[in-house]
């Protein structure tokens, strides 16, 4: 295969990787990292749309990449320190809303991660909604992306982030 065939081929992947679609769901700018490939620890963030035009909510995710996948956010303590806490009732998913998940806020916790995430890797995820079912995105390590301008910070694991 070419250079350019090769080069279209990777871009096509990325592409799709980046929007996953099932009823009237829709994820965009998919992304997952890891401190570094030694760590044991991972997260995913995305935007998912809900252009269905009635509320739904994000309940689970799954993959085999790690020994536990949850869905995870910071909430401030009473001392004003931002701790990662796992969210079992799930995010809402406003009528013709979204779910932003970033560094900082709400995101995939990966823990116990069954080989190191190499930048360039696809990773399989499946979300899985109240109303929706299940939605199987193909997720694109990226370790060097940088948290986006008004992002709360980079994803350290489980210790705890003091907020300004």
């Amino acid at each position: 295969m070419s250079f350019k065939s090769t080069l279209l081929a990777a871009t096509a992947a990325i592409l799709m990787a980046s929007t996953a679609f099932a009823e009237g769901v829709k994820v965009q700018d998919a992304y997952a990292r890891s401190a570094s490939e030694m760590a044991t620890t991972g997260a995913a963030f995305m935007v998912i749309h809900n252009q269905d035009g009635a509320p739904d909510r994000l309940i689970g995710v799954s993959s085999d990449i790690a020994a536990r996948v949850e869905l995870h956010t910071h909430r401030e303590d009473s001392n004003g320190v931002m701790r990662m806490i796992h969210v079992e009732e799930g995010f809402d998913l406003p009528a013709d809303g979204e779910i932003v998940m970033e560094r900082g806020g709400h995101h995939v916790m990966f823990m116990g991660l069954t080989e190191p995430l190499k930048q360039g890797d696809m990773i399989d995820l499946t979300l899985v909604f109240e109303t929706a079912g299940e939605v199987a995105v193909q997720v694109p390590v990226d370790l060097e992306r940088q948290p986006q301008a008004g992002a709360h910070g980079g994803h350290s694991g489980h210790g705890t982030m003091k907020k300004d």
